[in-house]
């Protein structure tokens, strides 16, 4: 049984990776794992609950779950919620939106690498991706601002390139990397799209038929890198 995860089922990009995965004959199990039961599933696609703000939830659901994995993505993120948006100065820094940031878009996916990084196969080629920003790029910082975005996001791509490092002694077929899916028509950037051409404001199904092609064209010799939904390598 060839097993695909998304992590993340209910984000707009997070239920288009599932629903293309389901649509994949490589795949004859597609696992959507999100905080709540998405509200429709594709036929023969099975529901875990995680919360990816909460440890004991991400160890439960690995528990649940026979391996060996062919892939699994991670497609949470938070920019912005009802307590407000991305700060424009340091005056807007707060400690506790911060560390929420940081828990949401960098310790949970790094404990989600921790637990289910093992149950990929260890003996056939497999990856595990988790989506970034490019934003998150420190080499390419020009405009500041977004702080705790632009700052968990570059922890988690470290996260992701130290686990690369640690996967391959194990499971050296493996792929494990950053992705960054452009601006897509969500939740998440509807208050920034403002000046953004239409040509480079994607649906959610695109850019997550972009994303999964990337990631079928790396090699384990890629692994640790972030790429774009276009396949460039964006710096760290």
């Amino acid at each position: 049984m060839t097993t695909a995860m998304v992590i993340g089922a209910n984000g707009g990009i997070g239920a288009a990776l599932v629903a293309a995965c389901a649509d994949d004959a490589r795949y004859s199990r597609v696992i959507a794992a999100a905080r709540r039961a998405p509200d429709a599933l594709p036929s023969g696609v099975e529901y875990l609950p995680i919360d990816i703000a909460d440890p004991g939830s991400i160890e439960a659901a690995a528990a649940r779950i026979e391996g060996p994995l062919a892939r699994v993505i991670v497609a949470t993120g938070m920019l912005h919620d009802d307590t407000g948006g991305p700060e424009r100065s340091l005056r807007d820094l707060d400690a506790d939106r911060l560390a929420h940031l940081f828990a949401i878009n960098t310790i949970g996916p790094a404990l989600a690498l921790r637990h289910f990084a093992p149950l990929l196969a260890k003996d056939a080629p497999s990856a595990i991706a988790c989506i970034s920003a490019r934003v998150g790029s420190i080499s390419d910082n020009r405009l500041g601002g977004w702080y705790g975005y632009r700052a968990s996001k570059a922890a988690l791509n470290q996260i992701v390139r130290t686990a690369a490092i640690e996967l391959a002694r194990s499971r050296p077929q493996a792929v494990c990397v950053a992705l960054h899916p452009g601006t897509v028509d969500t939740g998440l950037s509807k208050p920034f799209q403002r000046g953004v051409p239409a040509e480079k404001l994607f649906s959610p199904a695109y850019s997550a038929g972009r994303l999964l092609a990337v990631l079928d064209g790396l090699t384990p010799a890629q692994s640790g890198r972030i790429f774009a939904w276009d396949g460039a390598e964006i710096a760290p």
